[in-house]
């Protein structure tokens, strides 16, 4: 078993987080436990559509989100809350001052949340990934979008109900 220091880093070595530019972040509910919302199917055949219910914590999670955009150098350009992880697309523009990175960005949004939660809420990592291109970036919008329509094939799927 490994001390705190062998612990992998979450930040890409080749990667430089202060970089102005957009980031696809996914972050994962601790043990991917189904507490952020239940998705559902609403209608019928071809027209059924799945409904995204938050639970009271993904709602948290969700102002905090909305709380994170309101600062002018970050945009969320697009999340989705899942009901054990989340998806965002973020875009910086941290002017020639750099104030934060992804990084800590993203650090501050899982302390304050495990903090409105009162108990471990998100695993100790995150993904991230720098968009590169307008069709990465047109790409990842539309996975965020359609990722409730794929819910019972995602790789993060369980069946379980939410427990918050």
């Amino acid at each position: 078993m490994g001390t705190f220091f062998d612990r992998k880093s979450p930040r890409n070595p080749g990667l430089d987080y202060s970089e102005n530019g957009s980031y696809f972040i996914t972050i994962c509910a601790k043990d991917r436990k189904p507490i952020l919302s239940k998705i559902y199917d609403v209608g019928e055949g071809l027209c059924a559509l799945p409904k995204t219910e938050l639970t009271e914590i993904g709602k948290k999670v969700e102002e905090a989100i909305l709380y994170m955009g309101s600062n002018p150098s970050i945009c969320v350009d697009k999340y989705v809350i899942m009901p054990n992880h989340i998806h965002l697309i973020i875009t910086t523009d941290f002017g020639t001052k750099i104030h934060d990175d992804i990084p800590s960005i993203i650090q501050k949004f899982k302390s304050y949340t495990t903090h409105l939660y009162r108990k471990p809420l998100w695993q100790r990592s995150f993904y991230d990934h720098k968009i590169r291109s307008e069709k990465s970036y047109l790409t990842l919008m539309q996975y965020i979008e359609n990722n409730p329509v794929k819910w019972a094939v995602d790789k993060y799927y369980t069946s379980s109900l939410p427990d918050a």
